[in-house]
């Protein structure tokens, strides 16, 4: 890493390649497709699974099955915008042993057809209903307007496979999900949810409680489909912090003999220079001479030092010819399995969702992304498998918070929402946890593996599956849940409630801040608020259940992590895929686990660990002094009044006062002085002007 640069340690996840994920079965099927279509008859499906698992063609043949077997009419698709379309054009499926073929007559792909999705496209829906043909494709927005005017039951008998699901919400402003509350009220037609991030990025559920609870889930984990690639074998996750304009520092991650994925910032953002063409100009002035452009397709040429020619596809620029021109190519079916087509994009709002360049190794995004669902669907952009690709890894570049400046919160809460990411991604990464009640009938279940000395009665034992990615856990004193729903979401959905609680702000600013906190105010009380609002129909020993389960699974990924790094410092490297798993096991082998020793763990320590390598020490004392200014309330004029003082302060001392000073009257004239900054901020996101203060 070159001098300056100031990196929150790289998250290393490795798997075995055993090539199961990409191996197919007699009908053409992969092993997340055979899962899916295994459950085929159930009227509301939900599949949960990564980026490049193969949803698309699960859902045809879903679809095909439900045409053909199951007496429904016609199958509608709809996907969030019209370039995911593309995944769902003809597939010759019985080539690959399946018994029919996905075939969509061209006018019925209303992703490609002209016209704006209120105008000419609701009639085309309509033409379609009416009509003989089985298969349309439309968007999110198109679907919309068309059951709008057309109404839910004009749809009757017939399947709503929604593509991307996490951009629906229960939120009644949200019309798409609206209209599929409705569809479930009515209950004649069949729903296919597909979704690739788990969760939603805002902490928004996506259907009501009642509904949600119709749906038969498939998932298939990051695990699972990482640890089953034939070629990619290690995936990096990190997070860079720069000070200046982020071109100054771009280059110290970027390295231009990976296939990368630029995403730069939105042009309304704080990390953005406010000129993005000039911004794309340095970043192909930095990598080398520009030697003009591709005639066929757009791409930029430029040579760099050690005189290789790159080809640059600049997807920033507003012309639309030049942009179509660029797009197209990348879409080129031709050079899908070309690696030397492209060797790097340059995005703005694109090439994230759905979009689909399994060269890629390198996701590089400048600014953190408000919310945790598009971290993990660009994450995704990068963990395809393809030949010769071993390693792939994702890279935030954050503006550090600077000490001199006097408003940071918005660099505050970016770096905050690093920590509640890389948090996440670990647990989303790591192999889905199974907890069991150590009790005296305890014993060892087929098919899981407990390590050299096997499975001990007397202790807590860890228990791994290598077929099916599950780490089984024993714990003493752990509630087990009794309804089918509480069973469910502790087997299914823990990184949905883990996702929930990170996000909180207030947690994860304690948790990493607060040096009088209890562990349990956090694990029981703040998690267990969380439960009680995201799953109110279940009982209090479900609940409980629950959040034991999800405490769990994140203290032991820190924890595990922890003893791990402990290791490698030490010289031992762990052996590839196994980290996480010898971790756990040491983990519980050091200390008797019981759910009592687990909720006294905050898990922010490893995380607080990890900022203080992250930050120098002035950003860190700006970082926690935002925080604490927070929690500082007092009237705008006493604010105004004690701002004046500091003011003053700062002509007689030089510096402004410090709210961590032990003299209470500076603390005081420094608390002042952020509640003042706080008004401030609050008065412009009021009048539009204002950033994103969530974590």
């Amino acid at each position: 890493m070159k001098k300056g640069n100031k990196s929150i340690p790289t998250i290393t996840v490795s798997y075995a390649r055993k090539g199961s994920s990409t191996k197919a079965n007699i009908l053409g099927m992969r092993q997340m497709q055979e899962r899916a279509y295994e459950r085929r008859g159930e009227q509301y499906l939900l599949i949960k699974s990564p980026p490049a698992s193969g949803k698309s063609r699960a859902l045809m043949f879903i679809a095909l099955d439900k045409l053909q077997n199951q007496g429904l009419k016609q199958a509608i698709i709809v996907v969030p915008e019209k370039s995911i379309g593309s995944s769902f054009n003809d597939e010759p499926l019985s080539k690959y042993g399946f018994w029919a073929d996905w075939s969509v007559e061209p006018k019925w792909n209303l992703c490609n057809a002209p016209g704006t999705d209120n105008g000419g496209k609701i009639n085309s829906v309509h033409a379609f209903l009416n009509s003989a043909d089985n298969i349309l494709v439309c968007t999110h927005a198109t679907f919309r307007f068309a059951v709008d005017q057309l109404g839910v039951e004009a749809f009757d008998n017939r399947l709503i496979a929604v593509d991307e699901f996490h951009h629906v919400s229960a939120n009644p402003d949200n019309k798409l999900g609206f209209y599929l509350g409705q569809f479930i009220s009515r209950d004649k037609v069949h729903i296919v949810a597909m979704t690739g991030s788990y969760f939603r990025g805002d902490a928004e559920a996506v259907l009501a409680p009642q509904d949600e609870a119709k749906f038969d889930t498939v998932t298939y984990t990051y695990y699972e489909q990482l640890n089953g690639y034939e070629y990619l074998k290690q995936l990096d996750i990190g997070y860079f912090f720069y000070s200046g304009p982020y071109t100054d520092d771009i280059l110290k991650v970027l390295n231009p003999d990976e296939k990368t994925i630029i995403h730069i910032p939105n042009v309304n953002s704080r990390e953005s220079t406010k000129d993005k063409i000039r911004e794309v100009e340095y970043i192909i002035e930095e990598l080398g001479e520009w030697q003009g452009t591709d005639a066929a397709t757009g791409f930029q040429l430029v040579k760099t030092p050690d005189g290789r020619i790159l080809r640059i596809a600049d997807l920033v620029d507003d012309d639309p010819t030049k942009r179509d021109r660029v797009s197209s190519a990348l879409k080129d079916p031709e050079h899908k399995n070309n690696r030397d087509h492209v060797d790097i994009i340059i995005a703005l709002g694109m090439a994230k969702e759905g979009f689909d360049w399994i060269w890629c190794e390198h996701a590089l995004t400048v600014g953190y992304r408000a919310s945790l669902t598009e971290i993990v669907q660009i994450i995704g952009r990068a963990t395809r498998d393809a030949p010769g690709k071993t390693r792939a890894r994702f890279t935030n570049l954050i503006a550090e918070p600077d000490a001199s400046e006097q408003i940071v919160t918005e660099a505050v809460n970016d770096t905050l929402k690093a920590i509640a990411a890389s948090l996440l991604m670990e647990q989303v990464l790591a192999p889905r946890f199974e907890f069991k009640s150590k009790n005296p009938s305890s014993g060892p279940v087929e098919g899981f593996d407990y390590g050299d000395g096997g499975y001990d009665p007397e202790k807590c034992n860890v228990g791994f599956n290598h077929e099916t990615g599950q780490l089984q856990i024993e714990i003493k004193g752990l509630y087990e849940p009794k309804s089918e729903e509480a069973v469910r979401i502790c087997r299914e959905d823990l990184n949905e409630v883990i996702a929930t609680f990170v996000q909180d702000k207030n947690t994860i600013e304690r948790g990493l801040f607060d040096d009088e906190i209890v562990p349990e105010e956090l694990t029981q009380v703040r998690m267990g608020k969380i439960i009680k609002e995201k799953y109110p129909e279940l009982d209090e020993e479900d609940q409980e259940a629950i959040r034991q389960h999800a405490i769990a699974a994140l203290n032991l990924t820190q924890q595990s992590k922890q003893t791990e790094n402990g290791d490698t410092r030490s010289g031992s490297e762990p052996a590839a895929n196994t980290a996480l798993i010898d971790g756990v096991r040491k983990f519980v082998n050091v200390r008797e686990l019981d759910i009592d020793l687990i909720d006294r763990i905050n898990p922010f320590s490893e995380a607080y660990a990890i900022f203080a390598k992250a930050l120098s020490e002035d950003s860190l004392k700006q970082v926690a002094a935002v925080i604490a200014a927070k929690r500082v309330r007092m009237p705008y004029e006493e604010a105004r009044a004690l701002t004046k003082r500091a003011l003053q302060f700062k002509k007689d001392r030089g510096r402004l006062p410090d709210i961590n000073a032990q003299d209470p009257w500076e603390k005081r004239m420094a608390e002042g002085v952020a509640a003042l900054q706080r008004y401030s901020a609050e008065q412009k996101a009021a009048e539009g002007n204002g950033g994103d203060t969530d974590v």
